[in-house]
């Protein structure tokens, strides 16, 4: 039997039910008690005790606002649990190992949208490696479709509730590219921007395309080129076209708003991770404060210098108090292109060796951290294409022999590292998409094209 709980003070108890009431809780005699005995163990930090419990609450799939012990005790147990998981792990017991999972662009979780039902489904089956003609098309309506449910549930563009709440000016409620034949003034349509005849752009989405008049448009910042999804304000002329006042793209949502809805689905890859794990993991994370990745692209084994001064940045990290958690070593791996006319391939195996050797010798670095190699654009592989799967095992087998827990991933990649999410591309994307902008960017906001393309 539970062990006897001293009753809270009148001010414990006005705090808690205000507390809860402000989540949308109400609070049982018994489960009020539960909650300021777990307060009672955190007397310095009340606040972000309590704050955590009306978090993990919200998380919960509960049947009722009104909560009883039972309710609460569950929740309670889950943190205490993660308290205690986290005094007991050892510094030894906490390693990379455990706080680290790379995902492979190749095995990520794909998800289909039913716009019907609303909710998303998981792929089943194997994906098939060389796509069908009809496959294109559905990554783009896909990705739209994804997008639009979200677009659906910001506050200027989903339809008011009551026409008095928002002016017709004030409401950006989407029309349908169908729905424009007839309409007149002003409407916002969202669409992906594509070139169905030459040197004309039509503005598509599942009903539906239209062409499209930029020539006077203002822009937010960013590049527009053809296959992106745009939010476009504007008329439907006369003559058919659609001219585009102002443009722009679906706006951010925030990510606990995105995960509170996707019913803990695993988009990201690497597994759905339990709350205990998750609170576990978020605990030992606050306390990795010296934690560090070290990140470097071209890296040219055929290169003396690089080599060289690769070896004094492992040098540097091999006398640090804490070793990186992670190293990300980024192609391309040779200075000159491994297309057809490459035939060094047996050469640059034996330097991915001659590395392998560089960092076994730093002992250290080879027993604490973990090395991550991504392929880049003109590293050897079967295509171009995107995503790029790992370098050819004929390649790192040499390096395996002395680093055998390294990682060899696709490009891009995806890491997670305790409750981060992390995503590693290596791809020129500025010259590509500046390259390819439809409008020049506009400089009202940034002229800064890197912050264009972020």
């Amino acid at each position: 039997p539970p062990s006897p709980m001293a009753a809270p003070s009148a001010a414990m108890r006005k705090k808690l039910q205000r507390k809860f009431r402000l989540r949308g809780f109400t609070l049982k005699v018994d489960a009020l008690e539960e909650a300021a005995a777990f307060l009672a163990r955190f007397p310095d930090a009340e606040d972000e005790a309590l704050d955590l419990l009306l978090d993990e609450l919200d998380k919960e799939p509960l049947k009722s606002s009104i909560l009883d012990r039972d309710a609460v005790r569950r929740v309670v147990s889950l943190l205490v649990e993660a308290e205690e998981a986290v005094d007991a792990a050892s510094p030894s017991a906490t390693s990379v190992q455990s706080a680290l999972r790379v995902v492979d662009s190749f095995v990520v979780p794909r998800f289909h949208y039913d716009p019907i039902k609303k909710v998303f489904y998981e792929h089943t089956g194997r994906l098939a490696l060389h796509g069908e003609a009809g496959d294109k098309a559905a990554l783009y309506r896909d990705r739209y479709q994804v997008l639009l449910q979200r677009l659906a549930r910001d506050k200027y563009f989903s339809k008011p509730a009551f026409e008095s709440v928002m002016t017709e000016n004030e409401s950006c409620e989407i029309t349908s590219i169908q729905s424009l034949v007839g309409c007149t003034g002003r409407r916002w349509i969202m669409g992906v921007i594509s070139q169905l005849e030459e040197r004309q752009f039509y503005l598509e989405d599942l009903t539906g395309a239209v062409p499209i008049d930029l020539a006077n448009a203002k822009i937010t910042s960013g590049f527009f080129v053809e296959n992106t999804v745009i939010v476009a304000e504007g008329e439907l002329l006369s003559s058919g076209i659609f001219q585009v006042n102002t443009c722009g793209f679906p706006p951010l949502e925030d990510r606990e708003t995105s995960l509170s809805l996707l019913m803990g689905l695993d988009f990201f890859g690497g597994g759905v991770i339990p709350t205990e794990e998750a609170l576990r993991l978020s605990s030992l994370e606050n306390k990795a404060v010296n934690d560090m990745f070290v990140i470097l692209s071209d890296v040219w084994l055929d290169s003396y210098e690089t080599m060289e001064k690769l070896g004094v940045v492992l040098d540097g990290y091999e006398s640090v108090e804490v070793v990186p958690s992670l190293f990300v070593l980024m192609g391309n791996f040779c200075s000159r292109p491994c297309n057809l006319a490459f035939n060094s391939f047996e050469e640059l195996r034996l330097q991915f060796g001659k590395l392998g050797e560089m960092i076994a010798s730093r002992t250290r670095l080879k027993e604490h951290s973990r090395f991550l190699f991504i392929p880049g654009p003109d590293d050897a592989g079967p295509s171009k294409a995107l995503p790029r799967c790992a370098l050819p095992k004929y390649l790192i087998e040499e390096l395996q022999k002395h680093i055998p827990n390294a990682i060899f991933v696709s490009n891009p990649c995806r890491v997670k590292f305790y409750t981060q999410e992390i995503v590693f591309f290596r791809q020129d994307l500025l010259y590509r998409m500046r390259r390819s902008c439809l409008i020049p960017p506009t400089t009202e906001e940034t002229s800064d094209p890197f912050e264009h393309a972020s």
